[in-house]
């Protein structure tokens, strides 16, 4: 008998529930195509704004995707990376370049040594996989018992030094994994994103399932607070 075949003599319930599956995977998809649209554009939109002089950072640089344009526009950029496979490979493509500071960190809510995890493929494939190295515990696809020491720092801290010797920060780039939920709470609490102009961030939500109400209740109040220019919690 052929698939077709099968197809045919299927339980109609079945083929329903099929449909409905490919139906959702695809609004799925379509969604996250806007997303990735609109993120473009918004940070075309920064590029075109930026002079020299200015200060951006990129928290989670990976391989450097978003600071090499960010360098282009003369600005001052802060790149922190801690993963070591994807910072050698940041450092290879901007490690020469005047304007830009690499950093081998994670930003976190403290300083010290923290634990890297990475992901379950990361030995298959360390290019794909370092954009999912993360601190934070219980992530899917983490290889949680193969985590790596990295070095740490209270981005608290450093932005208010950042703030109070430099000014207002430009532009801030966050996708750390997980990590930004406490981060942001922190910052938000510490009144920094007055002197942010714009700060970009890649949530997590759906990697950690038992974190989910925190997002929901932090969007929320980002959304009382901050217009979707300012503090945008849709990065891609």
């Amino acid at each position: 008998m052929t698939d077709e075949n099968e197809a045919q003599t299927s339980d109609p319930a079945d083929r329903i529930a099929d449909l409905e599956d490919r139906l959702q995977k695809q609004k799925r998809r379509e969604k996250r195509n806007l997303r990735h649209a609109r993120a473009h554009g918004f940070l075309d939109g920064v590029l075109a704004m930026l002079r020299p002089g200015d200060i951006v950072i990129d928290c989670g640089a990976n391989l450097g995707v978003v600071s090499e344009p960010l360098a282009a526009t003369g600005a001052d950029v802060i790149s922190f990376e801690p993963d070591p496979y994807a910072f050698g490979e940041l450092t290879k493509r901007l490690g020469e370049t005047p304007n830009v500071t690499l950093r081998q960190q994670a930003v976190a809510t403290k300083g010290g040594t923290l634990r890297l995890m990475r992901a379950s493929n990361f030995a298959d494939n360390p290019r794909g996989g370092s954009v999912k190295s993360t601190i934070l515990e219980g992530g899917r696809g983490i290889a949680d018992g193969e985590a790596i020491d990295i070095e740490a720092i209270d981005f608290v801290a450093f932005l208010k030094d950042l703030i109070a010797t430099r000014g207002a920060i430009a532009f801030l780039k966050m996708d750390i994994e997980g990590a930004e939920l406490d981060l942001l709470e922190a910052m938000d609490d510490a009144g920094l994103f007055a002197s942010i102009k714009s700060t970009v961030v890649e949530t997590h939500e759906r990697k950690f399932a038992d974190l989910r109400p925190r997002y929901q209740a932090l969007r929320e109040r980002f959304a009382e607070k901050y217009s979707p220019q300012h503090v945008n919690l849709d990065w891609i």
